[in-house]
Formats: structure tokens, C-alpha cells, sequence
């Protein structure tokens, strides 16, 4: 019974963790797209509440059924020997690591900066919040998170017994992350639509 629950658990909290990731991921589109502060604000405002509300608990949910599973299935450091399994754990460590750190730090002052800018009236895009929407680290690593996710799921559903199949994803998940870190930005920067309403809003103003 107790395994059952556990993996239970496991599994709502991969459901918590990806529909946040999802959530994060367009919020964060939408901020590419915004050309107003107001429409900024509140995509940078939906970031953190995905985040805070999704990704953190799901992913310290995954983190303690997890880990109970290994130890209870396996026990001591015998899951290393099981690729699939240490894949996981590893791609798991990375990203708990990363979104606590570059991540999380990127979007804390992105919301320190977006408020500051509000705050300071004339609804603009402060010099400072401009440089850091064009930040490439944090950009690259944001991207990064649904294609390690991706990984990590199929390595728990296929289990393959050699380590080509995380190599192989990781490094796909990170030609990915470049591709849309280099895409995307360029695609909104010419958007006509957000071209057309940041006039209109700026025409409202």
C-alpha cells in the first residue's frame, strides 16, 4: 500500500512540476511578446505564481517520493548501476539545482525590476529591465527546462539499460534550448501583432 501511494505521489507531483513548466514557458512567451508595461507586468506576475504555485511544490513532491522509492526498491548506491534510473536522478539533481539558482535568482529580479519600473510611472521599460529581458544565460536555461523534463520522463517510460539514451536526449534537449533561445526572441522582436498593439496602448496612454 505504502508503494502504491508513494508512486502515487510521484506521479502528481511530475503532473504538478510539468503543468507549471508549461505555465512558466508561455507566461514567459507572453513577456517576449508584451510591448506595454502593463502587459509585462502581468506575464512576469503569472510567471511566479506557476512557479511558486506548480514547479516548487511538484518538484519537492517528486523530490521526497522519489527518493523514498529508491531507497526502498533499491537501497544504498545500487541505482547507480541502473542507467535509466541514475539518468534520472541525475537530469532531476540538475534542474533542481539550476531552477533554484540561475532561474529562480533571473525571475526574482525580473519581478523586482518590473515593479520598480511600474512603480516609477510613464508605463517604460527601465534601461536596467531592458538588459535583463536580454539576459542569454538565464534565457538558455529557461528554454532548457521542458526538453530536460522531456528527457527525464522518457528514460522513466522506455528504462533503457544503457547510457545512449541519455546522452543521446541530453543532447538534444540542449540543441533545443539554444533553437528556441535564439528563435524565439528574434520572432516576437518583429511580431506585427504585438507591433500593433503597443501602439494602440501607447495611443490609449
Amino acid at each position: 500500500m505504502l508503494h502504491a501511494l508513494l508512486r502515487f505521489g510521484h506521479l502528481v507531483g511530475l503532473m504538478l512540476m510539468a503543468a507549471g513548466l508549461v505555465g512558466v514557458f508561455l507566461a514567459d512567451i507572453r513577456t517576449r511578446q508584451a510591448r506595454t508595461l502593463p502587459v509585462f507586468a502581468e506575464a512576469v506576475r503569472n510567471i511566479a505564481l506557476f512557479y511558486d504555485g506548480l514547479v516548487v511544490p511538484g518538484a519537492l513532491l517528486l523530490l521526497g517520493s522519489g527518493t523514498w522509492l529508491i531507497v526502498e526498491t533499491h537501497g544504498g548506491r545500487s541505482f547507480l548501476e541502473v542507467p535509466w534510473l541514475a539518468g534520472m536522478v541525475l537530469l532531476f539533481a540538475f534542474e533542481f539545482v539550476e531552477g533554484n539558482t540561475v532561474t529562480r535568482l533571473y525571475f526574482v529580479k525580473l519581478r523586482r525590476l518590473t515593479a520598480a519600473a511600474v512603480r516609477a510611472g510613464g508605463g517604460r521599460f527601465t534601461p536596467e529591465l531592458e538588459r535583463l529581458r536580454a539576459a542569454p544565460v538565464a534565457t538558455f536555461t529557461h528554454f532548457l527546462d521542458l526538453p530536460i523534463l522531456m528527457l527525464i520522463v522518457s528514460l522513466g517510460a522506455l528504462r533503457p539499460d544503457t547510457w545512449l539514451h541519455f546522452l543521446v536526449g541530453a543532447a538534444a534537449a540542449v540543441a533545443v534550448a539554444a533553437l528556441l533561445a535564439v528563435a524565439l526572441p528574434r520572432l516576437y522582436a518583429g511580431d506585427p501583432v504585438a507591433m500593433a498593439a503597443s501602439t494602440v496602448g501607447r495611443t490609449a496612454q
